[in-house]
């Protein structure tokens, strides 16, 4: 491991606004923050631009970046130190952990800001608009509590979409190529660093907000989806390859 990591891996042990694995915290948050206003999650935050940035624009409502990656929720932890933010904080935790970090319905919200698109058929389970993760969002959200995706990546923003439709989930706005969309709200405006980096070579943003059902659909279903992963990404591959 790098020094500059040791250095910073170190430091954030002293960041009050970082909370690493932390025991016994579900349920208490609102006296983490010491209001009781509505909390969002930035699922996969990496550096936490979404996280700091919402905090910024919406004073009145708290906001917890989640990531494993200590390395990069330093940088996050640290900008929202220097802007004085007391309604921002970050998780120190794998994703498909949340549950032992929130109870039902304390989470508002969740925003899933340029996640590792997990382009392989066989790893498309990892992604994270999968069934088994929205199951496990279901557990956290409030009731008709907003996801919403965005990312460069068409193959997961297509995915998305198809299991909104397969899982009977409400979507509320749908748009494939965002910064082409004229009066957008502040917050969709906020940039990433690995938005800037364009690694899916696109040129072009993907948005999608849905609500869940009230029930998800289960193994049937889950089978379904798999079917059309193999079939949907092995057709674009082999166009790829022409």
């Amino acid at each position: 491991m790098g020094q500059k990591k040791l250095i910073r891996f170190e430091e954030i042990k002293s960041f009050d606004n970082v909370l690493q694995y932390p025991e016994g915290m579900a349920g208490k948050w609102n006296d983490h923050f010491g209001n009781d206003y509505p909390l969002t999650l930035e699922l996969a935050c990496g550096k936490g631009e979404y996280a700091v940035g919402l905090a910024q624009l919406f004073p009145e409502g708290n906001y917890m970046g989640v990531d494993l990656k200590g390395n990069r929720l330093w940088v996050g932890a640290r900008k929202a130190k220097a802007l004085g933010l007391g309604n921002v904080a970050f998780l120190r935790t794998k994703i498909d952990q949340l549950n032992d970090y929130f109870t039902h319905g304390e989470v508002a919200s969740l925003w899933i800001t340029f996640p590792d698109p997990q382009l392989r058929k066989s790893k498309s389970k990892k992604r994270l608009t999968h069934p088994k993760f929205l199951r496990m969002y279901q557990q956290v959200l409030q009731p008709g509590g907003l996801i919403r995706l965005k990312t460069d990546s068409p193959v997961l923003y297509n995915f998305t979409k198809k299991v909104t439709e397969l899982y009977g989930c409400t979507v509320v706005d749908d748009m494939d190529n965002l910064y082409s969309t004229a009066g957008l709200p502040a917050e969709l405006k906020i940039r990433t660093h690995y938005e800037s980096l364009d690694i899916a070579g696109s040129n072009r943003i993907h948005y999608i907000s849905f609500t869940l059902p009230q029930e998800i659909p289960g193994k049937e279903r889950d089978e379904e989806l798999k079917d059309w992963v193999f079939a949907q990404e092995t057709t674009v591959e082999e166009e790829q390859a022409k």
